[in-house]
Formats: structure tokens, sequence, C-alpha cells
């Protein structure tokens, strides 16, 4: 199973292409759209998410509401693009003293801008920076919407939710289950289930708005349901906590995951570390703990997955860093485009998204999987087989 993303943050719009998904599979546009409205929410949030009001369009790959087996394509309009035609358009412009006015030379600071352009040659950064943007996770998430979906007709639950940003840290972040999770989180305006830490938080990040900057935080995703054995010890590029992790980093602005308990292992001896395996006839093989975030040797274990990331603050401020124009070599203030001051609960359901796709492709890789139904028999089979073993 595999995807790909094509379009730019202020083209006409973001496409993506979905490979691999089982035939028969329950799937509406407006479960897609549900998704996208979550990732446009979030305290923080700038202009643009009243501008733009996200919804997908499924061109192909799904008849009468159930997939067949072929690509899946789907299409998210941007409806901004009206004002970005001469600026984005296909189409040669004659007016190249108006193209010259509209060229960007002052790379930012913290962006792909000056790598991108020394990369592929550009003197006009804007080639860069119109693709190297978080829009372009608006169609990932929608691509993660159709693996929520498998996932759910297998019996796998996930929810995202927000555990620190700026220095705030939640504190009482007990839960029942996912499905507890996921409401409290989407009754929080900052996607936390501290009350108290939800407060402190919008005040922070109102602070930041003042003041022209923006904060960063650290986002957690569980996943619960999931078998032992999915995942692989035997190659390292077949590992899934790996692939989780590689996939959660190719998000903008993530430089960081850990897995359960994660970097604080370095700080405990063995004994506070490792999970003791126990055995009942109704469970089969479970830990009687989870600090391993559900992952041993690159495999589930069978206990929820939790993985954490960190986001750093958007680097596009409002009151900008300095940089240098690439064709007059003098210092500038960076140029400003349209941002948010903190974009971490948004962040939070892009995250959740991308490790549904993770976690639904090594299913797919693993099991028969070209019918939904014989899938669902497969994993079943599975799980009743691991609980006997």
């Amino acid at each position: 199973m595999r995807y790909l993303t094509a379009g730019e943050s202020h083209g006409p719009q973001l496409t993506t292409i979905i490979e691999g998904v089982p035939a028969g599979l329950p799937i509406l546009a407006e479960e897609i759209n549900v998704e996208l409205r979550r990732r446009q929410g979030g305290y923080g949030r700038g202009r643009r998410m009243q501008i733009e009001k996200d919804t997908a369009q499924i061109t192909s790959g799904v008849r009468h509401g159930y997939t067949l087996g072929s690509p899946i394509a789907l299409v998210v309009e941007n409806n901004d693009f009206k004002h970005w035609t001469n600026i984005m358009g296909p189409e040669p412009l004659d007016n190249l003293e108006y193209e010259g006015k509209r060229s960007i030379t002052k790379p930012r600071p913290g962006h792909a801008d000056l790598n991108g352009a020394i990369k592929y040659g550009f003197r006009d950064v804007r080639n860069v920076l119109e693709r190297s943007s978080a829009r372009e996770t608006t169609v990932r998430v929608a691509a993660g919407a159709v693996a929520k979906k498998l996932l759910s007709e297998l019996g796998i639950s996930i929810a995202s939710h927000v555990i620190e940003i700026g220095g705030v840290k939640a504190k009482n972040l007990d839960y029942q289950n996912v499905e507890d999770l996921h409401n409290r989180a989407e009754n929080s305006e900052v996607r936390c289930i501290d009350a108290e830490a939800t407060e402190n938080m919008k005040s922070l990040i109102d602070d930041a708005k003042q003041k022209g900057d923006s904060v960063g935080g650290i986002v957690e995703v569980v996943v619960e349901g999931m078998p032992a054995g999915v995942g692989s010890y035997v190659h390292y590029d077949r590992k899934l906590d790996s692939k989780i992790a590689g996939a959660i980093v190719s998000i903008n602005a993530f430089k960081g995951v850990e897995f359960g308990i994660g970097f604080e292992a370095g700080s405990l001896p063995g004994s506070e570390v490792h999970d003791e395996i126990a055995y009942s006839e109704e469970q089969g093989y479970y830990r009687l703990s989870n600090r391993a975030g559900g992952f041993e040797g690159g495999m589930t274990t069978g206990m929820p997955i939790v993985v954490r990331a960190v986001m750093k603050p958007i680097p596009t401020l409002y009151k900008p860093l300095k940089s240098v124009d690439i064709e007059t070599k003098e210092v500038y203030e960076a140029s400003i485009e349209r941002s948010d001051s903190c974009a971490v609960p948004a962040a939070s359901v892009v995250a959740e998204h991308i490790v549904a796709w993770e976690v639904a492709k090594a299913i797919i890789e693993q099991f028969e999987s070209d019918q939904l139904e014989r899938l669902k028999r497969n994993i079943e089979d599975f799980r009743e087989y691991a609980r006997n073993f």
C-alpha cells in the first residue's frame, strides 16, 4: 500500500493517489472530510483556516461507496487559488517585470527555502516554499483517513492528543481507552485532555501571537487493537517502529520521535524499563506494563502503540529573523508568508493519520488483503493463533 501527493500551497489543488487498499472497504467523502476539518482546527491557527474549508473529492477507485481495489484518487481544491493565478499558474508570464517583482530571493531561517533553491538551482525560492509547506499534509491526512477506516474495520482504533506546548506540560493524562482519549481531546481547543493545562497553553499561544512569535510542542498518538507480531525483526527496513519514526519526522517541523517511555529509558535501570510478560486464556500473552510503547524488536507486542513526537515552533515569524538575499548577498529580514502562531493541535491530527497509514500499510504487507472480508478473516485467525500459541 502506498500513496503519492502532488500540489503546491497556493496552486489550484492538492492531489493524492492511493494504491493497495483492499476491495470492498466502505468509504464516503464525508468520512474523509471530517478528518480534514479536524486538521484545520486548533487554537493558534492563522487566517488561511478561514479562507480554505478543505473538502476531498473522490475521483477514482470507489464505486457506490466501496473501494474497487484499484488506485483511489482524492482531490482537495484550493479555493484561494483565484487570487494566485498570475503567481502560481502553469502558463508562462508575458509580463517579466511583474514576475520579477513577485520573486522571493530572501530565504527564511528554519525552512527548506535556501537548501531547496541550491538543490534545484532556483533564483526564486517560491518554487521551494510552495511545495515545502504544511499545506501538503492536507492530502496526507486524506490518505490517512482511508487507512483509519480500514483499521476500524479490523478492530484497531487510533487517537492523538497534545501533551505539551511551549513548555506547558499536561499533568493529568489518565484516560480509559482510545475512544475516551479521542472524545476528550476533541473537546479541548488545543487537543489536550488536561483542562488546567489547556487554559495555560492558550494563554501561552496568545502571548506568542502578540509578540509575533511562535511556539512548538509535543503530541502523542495511541493505537489499540493491534495483534502481536506485525512488523519484522529480520531486516532493518521492515521494522514497523522505524517506519513510523521515519514517517513522523517526514511531517513538516517534526524533529524527534520516541516510543513508550522513550528517552527516559536512558536514565533508568533495566528492571524499570522492560515489560514483564504474562499469560491468560482470555488474553493470551500480554505485558504487565507498556514502557516499550507496544514494540519489541521492530514488531508489535499486542499492547497499545504509544508514540510521541516533538514539533518545533513554526519558523515563519511576524517578527522575522535575519536572512541573506541570494541575489545581492545583503542582509535582510526574512520574507513573511501567512502563518500560525501555533499549529501543534493540528499537527497532532496529522501525526495521527501518518501513524494510521504506516500501521495499515504494515498489515496489508503481512496479510493477504485483496478483499476486505478475507483480510478480516486472516487477522482474526492470526489473533486466535497468537492467543493459543
